[in-house]
């Protein structure tokens, strides 16, 4: 892995990374975010308990969207045609876990967009039972494998 930036040009200025000249491979990328909360907090989530409507599947929802859109959102991202995007949780003892995927075949890679996802899935959940639980805390959001390109196949072996 280099140490340069590659979103900074020699006069220190920031520029999007022109990726023409890469070849086209399948991309993949996984990241989680865990949104902790209170217990009966969490109950209602499992109960379908909100007036706002199913918590988990409008989460589900804006995390697709929000990776949809995330190069109007992080200002050097390129514009990707993703081919897949999934959101998926898991129930923790004392909060849920978002475990997002992303894929396309392109010259750059998805690692932003499986991000955002679990991100703004994340805070989809907040929005959403706020009204119940203000105390919700949004953390561990990392990414946790990305494949394709010439980096390769990179597994986040901190966990």
């Amino acid at each position: 892995m280099s140490d340069k930036l590659s979103h900074v040009n020699n006069k220190g200025e920031a520029q999007m990374v022109d990726v023409a000249d890469k070849d086209i491979t399948t991309r993949e990328a996984r990241a989680t975010a865990s949104i902790f909360m209170r217990p009966e907090t969490l109950q209602k989530i499992k109960d379908n308990d909100f007036k706002k409507g199913d918590v988990l599947a409008v989460a589900r929802i804006a995390g697709i969207m929000a990776a949809k859109q995330t190069h109007h959102l992080i200002p050097m991202c390129h514009s990707l045609n993703l081919s897949k995007i999934s959101v998926d949780f898991e129930y923790l003892d004392n909060g849920v876990k978002i475990n997002t995927f992303a894929k396309l075949n392109a010259q750059t890679g998805v690692e932003m967009e499986a991000l955002t996802a679990a991100s703004v899935a994340a805070l989809t959940v907040y929005d959403m039972c706020k009204a119940v639980d203000r105390f919700m805390k949004i953390s561990d959001v990392q990414l946790l494998e990305k494949k394709g390109g010439k980096s390769g196949h990179w597994t986040n072996n901190s966990l």
